[in-house]
């Protein structure tokens, strides 16, 4: 008697410990972890374009360095030309006899300086080209890449050589001076010569 009530006590004992470990079999079990994504590329920088001197007298020869555009493109380069807005500070303009100052020429060159020239990029985005100007005034480069689109503006200031052509009417001051001093000295010459003559003629009396 007391065996069969061991026994049915065990049967009911080891039905309840199965009943939790097939319900957790039944249930679904969770898939295994993705293989993780590499992050995307890091953003390009802002694009930039300098000039490694702001202002040259015309005639000399600039570098532009452009940074932050695509990879191994080409880069249009545009230039804008306009006239200095006043007088440069340390540079006197040149004048007239009568004060006024005379206007300023363009040099003449033979062959001028392109508006529009391009540049080819490493592969790190960036490219170094030469640029001589032959106008003078504030000159505006933009660049611009071809595949990426990427923008970039820099400045130049350009200014005109320090001995500029001067028109007739600078000359007129020296000319009048130069011939005054001649008409005085013609002048003293005759006055020297009547004198002689007078103390020559009050010699033989």
């Amino acid at each position: 008697m007391r065996l069969s009530r061991i026994l049915m006590a065990l049967t009911v004992g080891l039905a309840i410990v199965a009943v939790p470990t097939a319900a957790g079999a039944a249930q679904p079990q969770p898939s295994p972890t993705s293989t993780p994504q590499p992050p995307p590329d890091y953003p390009p920088g802002t694009p930039s374009l300098t000039v490694n001197q702001p202002t040259i007298i015309i005639g000399e020869t600039v570098v532009l360095t452009g940074t932050g555009f695509g990879p191994n493109e080409i880069v249009d380069i545009d230039v804008t030309v306009a006239p200095l807005a006043a007088a440069v500070p340390g540079q006197a303009p040149a004048r007239r006899s009568d004060g006024t100052a005379v206007a300023m020429v363009k040099v003449d060159h033979s062959q001028p300086a392109p508006r529009h020239f391009t540049a080819q990029t490493d592969a790190n985005g960036t490219f170094t080209v030469s640029y001589r100007p032959s106008d003078v005034g504030r000159l505006t480069f933009t660049a611009t890449g071809r595949t990426s689109g990427r923008t970039a503006i820099t400045t130049l200031t350009v200014l005109p050589k320090k001995h500029l052509p001067v028109t007739g009417d600078d000359l007129s001051t020296p000319l009048k001076v130069g011939g005054g001093l001649v008409g005085a000295g013609v002048l003293l010459m005759l006055t020297a010569f009547g004198w002689r003559r007078r103390h020559r003629f009050g010699m033989t009396r």
